[in-house]
């Protein structure tokens, strides 16, 4: 019988959201379909951005509500990139950064990582000379980045956050595997120019609702404006979110399956010939292997039903990376490729 395909390529969360969830999509008011949201007779401008503002700390006008985190990220240069001006981004990052940066007549200039025998790192050295040479009006830093996995360590992230006041920094945490952070509203209240921007789509496994969010500094408020929404957002979504919110057990018990199967991804795939697994803080994990054993090992995995991605990138050329599946997807996985290699 052949398998259903499993798709371990999008850095989706395959586990599926909290029951809570769909309970609340079961329950749903279906006047939400009808009327436009009504929080401001409450006195709060909406149900979800009240709940972030009190898990997070912060008043509600220091919340930014996005249609997944993209679309925040997008905003953000919209408002803040002027044509001619810099995106500063990192080495081994995301595509539709630079993307969304030329759609403005932006341009983009990276900062440097470095690879360890085990995991990629923040070059902070790398990033000050960037910075000092380009005085971009914008700085992405992704922590932890896609695809390679690493995080910028806090001390570090407060001693360039200092010296980079001059732009707008958005911390893009998309990846960040955990609940609402004390430390988030130390930085924005400490750096007014900074962005912290996270999503509901890895974590709480709801790419589909589309909810991203984020965190900001008192002096981003053009970009407050500029994303206002005066009737609201969609209403639904808003409610399935709040239950992801309500259900931490739940989502703290997938973080531990995927730490623990991230283990085996790094003892058993690391053991095999050409092949290196980096260490990732995220829910996918980075690996290089031997170029000429890319097309042999694709066509293998694809005739089994297992999709993952092959990089194709200037410096991501011989890699694949591998989201984190269910515990049986993951095993599916692991062994087909060893499979490969006997």
């Amino acid at each position: 019988m052949t398998r259903n395909r499993i798709y371990l390529d999008r850095n989706e969360n395959n586990y599926g959201p909290a029951p809570a969830c769909y309970e609340a999509l079961r329950k749903a008011d279906l006047t939400h379909l009808s009327w436009y949201d009504r929080s401001y007779v409450s006195g709060i401008r909406g149900v979800l951005i009240d709940r972030l503002a009190r898990d997070f700390g912060v008043s509600e006008d220091r919340v930014l509500l996005g249609y997944g985190a993209e679309h925040i990220l997008k905003q953000t240069i919209q408002c803040y990139l002027p044509p001619g001006r810099t995106l500063m981004v990192p080495a081994y990052s995301w595509w539709y950064y630079k993307k969304i940066a030329s759609e403005v007549g932006g341009l983009s200039v990276e900062f440097p990582m470095t690879v360890g025998t085990d995991r990629f790192h923040y070059d902070i050295a790398g990033m000050r000379a960037v910075y000092a040479r380009e005085h971009p009006a914008v700085v992405f830093i992704s922590s932890p980045n896609n695809p390679t996995g690493n995080s910028i360590a806090q001390a570090d992230l407060e001693g360039i956050l200092g010296e980079f006041a001059a732009s707008v920094v958005v911390l893009d945490e998309a990846y960040i595997f955990g609940t609402p952070s004390e430390y988030v509203r130390w930085l924005i209240d400490a750096h007014p120019r900074l962005l912290v921007v996270r999503t509901m789509s890895k974590y709480y496994a709801l790419a589909g609702v589309r909810i991203g969010f984020a965190l900001m500094g008192r002096e981003l408020t053009a970009l407050a404006q500029f994303s206002n929404r005066y009737l609201g957002f969609n209403r639904l979504a808003e409610d399935v979110a709040l239950a992801a919110l309500d259900s931490p057990d739940y989502y703290r018990g997938i973080a531990a399956k995927m730490e623990a199967d991230k283990q085996l991804y790094y003892g058993q795939l690391g053991r095999l010939p050409g092949f290196r697994v980096y260490r990732s803080d995220a829910n996918f994990v980075l690996a290089a292997l031997a170029p000429d054993h890319r097309a042999g090992l694709k066509a293998h995995l694809e005739r089994e039903n297992l999709f993952i991605k092959f990089m194709d990138e200037p410096l991501l050329n011989s890699h694949v990376r591998i989201t984190i599946g269910t515990q049986e997807e993951n095993r599916l996985l692991i062994d087909a490729i060893t499979a490969f290699y006997d």
